[in-house]
C-alpha cells in the first residue's frame, strides 16, 4: 500500500481537491441509502464522523499511517455496537467511500496503469479497514453478549434464589401445618399434604390420583360429594362443614372441612383444609350429657323426695298387714309380694338419687386384687344361685392405685352383677387384672367376661347410657355409673363381644395419677 504516484498521478492533491466534496456526498448515500439507523441519526452527527474517516483513509493511502484509522475503527465499533446497528450496514457505509472516490477517478481521464494502481491501492486500504472493523465489531459483540449472559444468570440466580425461598415458605405453610390440605379435580386428588396423609393413615403415594370419596365414611358419603362434584361449580364461596372421615383401619373420625374453589394448574378446582375436631366432639358430647344429667338430677331429685313418704307408708302398712295370722294363703303371697315390690321401688329410689348427687371421690391407695377378691367374695350368694364358676387371673405385681375405694368397689359389683345376670346357670365368670398400654399411657385393666347372650352391635354406643336397658327389671343406671365412677379417675370403660357368644366387660385406670 502507499504506491508512490510522484512520477504518475498525483493521488494526494487529488484527495485534498475532492475531499469535501467526497464528505458531503458520503454523508447523502450513508443518510439515505444504508438502513433506517444511519436515516435516524443527526445530520451534524454523520457528518463529523464521515468527515474522520475521510481523513483517517487519507492517512493510509497518502502516508501509510495506520494510527488514524485503528483509532477511528476502536471508536465507531463502540458506537454503532451500543447503538445497535447491524455489522452489514456498517460495512456498508465503509464502502460506499471506494464507491464514491472511484466515480471520481473515472471522471479524471487517467491511464489504464494509474488508474488500476489507484484502486488497487485503495481497495487494500478499504480492505484492511472492512476486516479490522469486522473483527473488532465480533470480538466486542462476543464480550458484550458474555456479559449479558453473565447478567442474565445473575438475575435468573436471583430468581432462582427467590422461587426457592417462596418454596421454602410454602413447604412451612402447608407442609408443616397440622391441618390436612388438598386439592380436588374431578372428585379426584391431585395434591395433599403430608398431615392430610398422616390423617387418614396412608402415604402420599396411597393418596394422591385417588377418588376423594375413599377417604369419606359412606355414611357422609353423598352429602361431601354434593359439596365436592356440584355446588363448587356454581359457588366459590368458602365453605364449611363437618363429615365423618375414613382412615385405612375402617375407623370413622369426625372431621371439618373449610372449602373453596378456585383455579389450580389452569383448571377449576376444590380446595380444602380438613381438621380433627375428634376432641372437640367429645367435649360437646360431654357437656349435653352433663346438662342433661343436671336436669335429670334436679328432677329425680324433685321427685324422689314426694315418691319416699308415701312409698315408705305403704311399706310399713303392708308389713303390719303381714303379721295379721288370719291372713293366709294366696292373700299373704299378695302381701308379700306387694312387700317385695315395694322394697324394689326403694332400691330404683336409692339408685335414683345416688345418681343424683354430684360425685364426690376420697382417694387413697388401694390395692386393687383385695377389692376385686372383696366384692366377689360379697357375691358368692348370687353365684352359687346360678352355680357360676368364679374364675380369676390377678397380675399381683401391679402398684396400688390412687382412687376412691368404695366407688370403684361400687363399679367392680355393677360389673359383676351384669355379668351374673347375663350369664346361663352353670356358666363361667372370667375376672382378670392385668397391665394395658395404650395412646403411650399405661392403665390397669379389669376385665369381667361371662358367656351369656352378649348384646346386640347396635347397643354398643347406647348401653352406658343413663337410663338404657334391654332388661325387664332395673332403670339402666349400673353400667352408666360404672362409666361415670372410672371417668372421674380419669379412666375408660369399653365393652365388646366374645366369641362364639358372650360378652366382655372392662375398666381401666391410670397407673400413677395421683
Amino acid at each position: 500500500m502507499g504506491e508512490d504516484f510522484s512520477n504518475h498521478f498525483d493521488f494526494s492533491s487529488f484527495l485534498n481537491r475532492h475531499n469535501p466534496g467526497i464528505i458531503d456526498h458520503w454523508v447523502q448515500k450513508l443518510h439515505a441509502e444504508v438502513g433506517d439507523q444511519y436515516a435516524a441519526r443527526p445530520i451534524d452527527e454523520i457528518t463529523d464522523t464521515i468527515s474522520q474517516a475521510v481523513e483517517a483513509n487519507y492517512q493510509v493511502l497518502i502516508n501509510n499511517n495506520f494510527n488514524p484509522i485503528n483509532a477511528f475503527i476502536d471508536k465507531i465499533t463502540v458506537i454503532r455496537l451500543e447503538a445497535g446497528f447491524l455489522l452489514s450496514d456498517v460495512q456498508k457505509a465503509f464502502e460506499l467511500y471506494r464507491v464514491i472516490v472511484t466515480g471520481l477517478l473515472l471522471e479524471e481521464n487517467l491511464n489504464i496503469k494509474d488508474l488500476h494502481l489507484t484502486i488497487e491501492n485503495m481497495n487494500q486500504c478499504l480492505a484492511y479497514t472492512m476486516h479490522r472493523f469486522s473483527d473488532h465489531f465480533q470480538t466486542m459483540h462476543q464480550k458484550k453478549i458474555l456479559e449479558q449472559n453473565k447478567a442474565l444468570e445473575a438475575i435468573v440466580k436471583k430468581r432462582t434464589a427467590a422461587l426457592q425461598e417462596s418454596e421454602k415458605k410454602y413447604k412451612t405453610l402447608v407442609e408443616e401445618i397440622n391441618d390436612g390440605y388438598f386439592v380436588i379435580q374431578d372428585g379426584v386428588i391431585v395434591f395433599a399434604n403430608q398431615a392430610f396423609c398422616t390423617m387418614h393413615g396412608y402415604s402420599p403415594e396411597d393418596v394422591i390420583a385417588k377418588d376423594f370419596s375413599l377417604f369419606v365414611a359412606k355414611s357422609h358419603q353423598k352429602q361431601v360429594l354434593d359439596i365436592y362434584t356440584t355446588r363448587p361449580k356454581k359457588n366459590t364461596s368458602l365453605q364449611v362443614f363437618e363429615y365423618n372421615r375414613l382412615v385405612c383401619s375402617g375407623e370413622e373420625f369426625p372431621t371439618e372441612i373449610h372449602g373453596k374453589t378456585t383455579q389450580y394448574d389452569n383448571k377449576i378446582s376444590s380446595i380444602g383444609i380438613c381438621r380433627d375436631i375428634t376432641g372437640r366432639v367429645i367435649m360437646e358430647q360431654k357437656i349435653r350429657e352433663n346438662e342433661r344429667m343436671a336436669y335429670i338430677g334436679q328432677i329425680t331429685a324433685s321427685l324422689s323426695h314426694e315418691i319416699r313418704n308415701p312409698l315408705s307408708a305403704v311399706k310399713m302398712n303392708l308389713q303390719i298387714l303381714n303379721k295379721n295370722q288370719e291372713i293366709i294363703g294366696n292373700d299373704k303371697r299378695r302381701v308379700d309380694i306387694s312387700v317385695s315390690e315395694v322394697i324394689r321401688l326403694e332400691q330404683i329410689l336409692n339408685e335414683l338419687l345416688d345418681f343424683a348427687k354430684p360425685l364426690q371421690l376420697n382417694m387413697t391407695a388401694c390395692n386393687m386384687v383385695g377389692i376385686l377378691n372383696a366384692y366377689i367374695e360379697l357375691l358368692e350368694i348370687k353365684f352359687k344361685e346360678k352355680e357360676l364358676t368364679v374364675l380369676t387371673h390377678f397380675n399381683e405385681k401391679i402398684s396400688d392405685l390412687w382412687v376412691d375405694r368404695e366407688k370403684v368397689g361400687q363399679a367392680v359389683i355393677n360389673y359383676l352383677i351384669n355379668a351374673i345376670e347375663s350369664s346361663d346357670p352353670f356358666g363361667q365368670i372370667r375376672v382378670k387384672y392385668d397391665i394395658h398400654k395404650k395412646e403411650n399411657r399405661s392403665f390397669a385393666r379389669v376385665t369381667i367376661d361371662d358367656d351369656g347372650q352378649g348384646f346386640n352391635e347396635k347397643d354398643k354406643n347406647d348401653m352406658f347410657k343413663p337410663f338404657f336397658t334391654t332388661k325387664t327389671k332395673g332403670v339402666g343406671l349400673g353400667l352408666a355409673n360404672v362409666k361415670r365412677i372410672i371417668e372421674a379417675h380419669k379412666g375408660l370403660v369399653s365393652a365388646k363381644q366374645r366369641n362364639p357368644h358372650g360378652a366382655s366387660f372392662s375398666l381401666m385406670i391410670p397407673i400413677g395419677d395421683a
